[in-house]
């Protein structure tokens, strides 16, 4: 994986770059470490023996991941600095002039602060985009991940509607759906789950309520994942409680048409872009163009939301073993609100849709 870092570096001009927990950590050196209150860096020069700063209560861990490299520890006791400090003095090349890629959308400031006083006078920059290309193409192996997170979260999803009863609140339904979770085999959430009933599964990123409790018509939004082994789910359906009207039934049918034209269009060679306009075209010729609020989807993978993002002006072409979702959505403020979400895989000659649960209206409590 060193090899891509060094490969990124060439292509964008930096003479370092700076990795921190996270998604591209992990698939860099195989674990992932907490990213609390304690910093832990490492740096990879293009030229020369890479460094890394490590609290002290992580070391045993780190060295764990078999990385060969100088690395300064330091106690809390102490502080961060010294550490940063030592490690700026063992890079002789990264002096006022270099340029060195961080991972913007990671890094926090005080990590970048820490940087910039043991390496004065260098650029830093974001090259967040550059560096997260390393896991736009999943491997068979994380593919099967992939395929184990959906599968019991389909299962944990089945279960949990067979549980709900009319005047459950959000909040006990939620509850549920992570017994579920976790039963099913799930060893994490890919986020906390969205569970909304009637108007606030008009919220996009509604949080379950328990001081409302589902009736007869209401829409039931549930949005959520398990993980296995790193890797996410990320599935929604909408049901209806007890009953849907003609209006309500209408506005499903109008998001799963959406959903359905974007997986037809999905494959190799048309782009992002490409995917969410035949799917926003679908919404926005329908009787409720007033009510999309957001894109068609986003990569998944070791994230929730990674690349790429599937949207109008994304010019990426899609390739073999990209996953993303597809999850038009109509939201009725006020009201209700419909999502359904899929995750695919992009084959060799289309793609491949991962998830399986129904997405047929169906009533339920």
């Amino acid at each position: 994986m060193l090899d891509q870092m060094t490969a990124i570096m060439a292509e964008t001009g930096m003479d370092a770059v700076v990795l921190v927990p996270g998604a591209n950590f992990r698939r860099v050196f195989g674990k992932d470490f907490h990213q609390m209150e304690r910093p832990l860096a490492v740096i990879v020069p293009r030229k020369g023996e890479a460094v890394a700063v490590v609290p002290q209560l992580e070391l045993g861990s780190f060295r764990e991941i078999g990385f060969r490299c100088e690395v300064f520890g330091w106690r809390d006791e102490a502080g961060y600095q010294e550490a940063f400090d030592a490690a700026g003095q063992s890079l002789p090349q990264l002096r006022a002039g270099a340029r060195v890629g961080v991972e913007g959308q990671r890094m926090r400031v005080f990590d970048l602060l820490a940087l910039q006083q043991a390496f004065p006078g260098v650029q830093f920059v974001d090259i967040h985009a550059s560096i997260s290309r390393i896991r736009l193409h999943k491997t068979a192996e994380e593919i099967s991940r992939l395929r184990r997170a959906i599968k019991l979260s389909e299962a944990a999803l089945e279960a949990t509607l067979s549980e709900i009863r009319l005047g459950m609140t959000e909040t006990e339904i939620e509850s549920i759906l992570l017994r579920n979770l976790f039963s099913h085999g799930a060893d994490g959430l890919s986020f906390a789950p969205i569970v909304a009933a009637g108007d606030n599964a008009a919220n996009p990123h509604a949080h379950a309520r328990s001081d409302y409790r589902i009736k007869a018509g209401d829409a039931l939004l549930l949005d959520f994942g398990g993980t296995h082994q790193g890797f996410s789910a990320d599935i929604t359906r909408t049901f209806f409680v007890k009953q849907v009207s003609d209006y309500d039934r209408a506005f499903y049918e109008a998001v799963l048409q959406a959903n359905e034209e974007g997986r037809s269009i999905a494959r190799p060679g048309v782009t992002a872009a490409d995917v969410d306009d035949g799917v926003l075209r679908v919404l926005e010729n329908s009787q409720f163009s007033a009510f999309c609020r957001h894109k068609t989807g986003h990569g998944l993978g070791l994230d929730v939301h990674e690349a790429p993002q599937i949207m109008r002006g994304n010019r990426q072409v899609l390739e073999p073993r990209m996953v993303f979702t597809i999850e038009p959505g109509l939201y009725r403020e006020g009201e209700a609100g419909v999502r359904i979400e899929d995750n695919v895989v992009v084959t060799e000659t289309g793609i491949e849709c991962l998830t399986s649960f129904p997405r047929t209206l169906r009533l339920v409590g």
